[in-house]
């Protein structure tokens, strides 16, 4: 049997996209996207999700050091988040005169760049 492959997920969230977690330790938190991870549907935001790693020195004579680090969280765990009206809202997709494809929030229609 052959093992499927990971194939690259359609995700609802873009990179620069403002989102709001609704989901675990971070919920209530707004944030921008920095960077999406496709094949596994997973987003880092900025300033949230923050772990920390110790990190070993790699020469002689140099410390150690904490260094703290955005993890990336599960797409299913966040929606757009619109400033101006202050609500979240799912992503709706329409084209426009021209037949490009436009995103927009369902609950205030709202057009995201």
């Amino acid at each position: 049997m052959k093992k499927p492959k990971n194939k690259k997920k359609n995700m609802h969230v873009k990179v620069g996209d403002t989102i709001k977690i609704i989901t675990g330790k971070d919920k209530g938190k707004i944030g921008k996207v920095l960077q999406t991870f496709s094949k596994k549907s997973f987003v880092i935001i900025d300033g949230i999700n923050i772990k920390t790693k110790h990190q070993k020195s790699r020469q002689e004579g140099e410390k150690g050091s904490i260094v703290k680090k955005e993890a990336p969280i599960h797409s299913s765990n966040l929606m757009l988040y619109s400033e101006k009206d202050e609500i979240i809202s799912r992503v709706g997709h329409k084209k426009d005169r021209s037949g490009s494809k436009i995103r927009y929030l369902m609950k205030n229609k709202e057009i995201i760049n």
